[in-house]
């Protein structure tokens, strides 16, 4: 199965008991989520996912702090997949702990209970967070459709604490199908939404940053859910970067009209009588300048864009370091702003809650980036607002 054919559950259902059925009802229960000491900082006055910490240079994401913060978003901790990724649970729990004691960031860990304490007290951090027990993992070259039938996978149980008001957002390193299609099928998607898409906010050299969306969610998609994707994509720019009215830019071999494959030719068209801001067709070499503040794509070719850039970044400075060129922290500043640990992760975007996808090879400093990023998206309501937006649904 396709990542992005979960099928979808009831939302009234009732999940069979499992192992980690105990632990949730506890931390529905709780009203703190671990103790925190005076020295801790509190998460109200922790800075937003895309401010740098100190010393790493600018953050990827511009712009105002994303408003509005309910009370039930400020108290409600983020749920991560303690299993997730190619160095979980060590590196994950990890940069838990990071989160909640550098940026006191409220977290419930979400794996096999004792491997998952057995770390935290590795750390000096026992009693600290709190821990729901999932007996199951899923392999991280799990698809998608295996990943929905585990019903006691930390997945399955992380995603239900959300679905149930005992979390504020999710985040998973773990196989970016499965992590789709298990949010798909136990939160759903938002009214009106045909698939969601990852939304990442990358760096331009204007000064300020361009969404690329989709980066990795649906890489089979119809021309009616790019131009979907499209209108996710500028709502995202609008409420989280603060631009008023985003350009939209559809990627393309050629900039000319009716350039492209079968798929890019009739998203276009689409997307021409879309309530948008729609520049036309842009190129490869235009994700990084600014030319446009959101530009989308299938979740295949967006995912191919992200690495790339990821990977020509971290080369270019192998090279200029080889040639003794960096006389300067200049380039090391670069790097850090298209390094994952920097952005944390993806939105997923298009469903009921907040989800956060890292990179399956993320270290502490990612995931505890990403924790941040899930806090502030929870936070700022987000999910909510661009539920709001989607008036209009492509056909398919």
């Amino acid at each position: 199965m396709d990542p992005e054919q979960g099928h979808r559950q009831d939302p009234e259902r009732v999940p069979a008991q499992d192992a980690g059925e105990g632990a949730r009802k506890g931390v529905h229960e709780q009203t703190g989520h671990g103790p925190r000491s005076a020295s801790e900082p509190d998460a109200a006055g922790a800075g937003g996912w895309w401010e740098a910490d100190a010393g790493t240079g600018p953050g990827p994401v511009p712009g105002p702090r994303t408003p509005t913060r309910t009370r039930d978003a400020m108290s409600l901790p983020v749920v991560v997949d303690a299993m997730g990724g190619d160095h979980g649970p060590a590196e994950i729990v990890r940069g838990a702990v990071r989160a909640w004691r550098e940026h006191g960031v409220p977290i419930v860990l979400v794996g096999q209970a004792g491997v998952v304490r057995g770390e935290l007290a590795r750390l000096g951090a026992a009693g600290e967070i709190d821990v729901a027990h999932a007996a199951d993992v899923v392999p991280m070259t799990e698809r998608g459709g295996g990943a929905v039938r585990m019903s006691s996978s930390s997945l399955a149980v992380g995603f239900d604490l959300v679905r149930d008001g005992a979390g504020a957002a999710f985040v998973s390193a773990g196989s970016t199908g499965a992590v789709v299609a298990c949010a798909a099928d136990r939160l759903g998607t938002a009214s009106a939404v045909l698939r969601p898409a990852l939304a990442v906010a990358l760096p331009t050299t204007a000064g300020g940053a361009t969404v690329l969306i989709d980066a990795g969610a649906t890489v089979d998609p119809t021309p009616g859910m790019i131009a979907q994707f499209a209108l996710l994509g500028a709502s995202y720019a609008q409420l989280v970067l603060g631009v008023a009215d985003p350009l939209v830019g559809l990627l393309s071999i050629g900039a000319e009209p009716g350039k492209g494959n079968r798929l890019t030719r009739r998203a276009e068209t689409l997307l021409r009588g879309m309530p948008l801001r729609f520049h036309g067709n842009v190129e490869g070499g235009d994700v990084l300048t600014g030319a446009v503040d959101v530009i989308v794509t299938d979740g295949f070719t967006g995912n191919v864009v992200l690495k790339t850039v990821e990977g020509t970044v971290r080369a270019a400075l192998t090279l200029a370091a080889a040639e003794d060129a960096t006389g300067s922290a200049g380039p090391s500043r670069v790097a850090r702003r298209y390094d994952p640990e920097t952005h944390g992760g993806a939105a997923l975007l298009g469903l009921t809650r907040t989800v956060v996808v890292a990179h399956g090879s993320s270290r502490a400093g990612t995931i505890a980036r990403a924790c941040v990023m899930a806090r502030d998206l929870a936070e700022g309501e987000i999910v909510a607002r661009l539920g709001d937006r989607l008036a209009l649904r492509p056909g398919r």
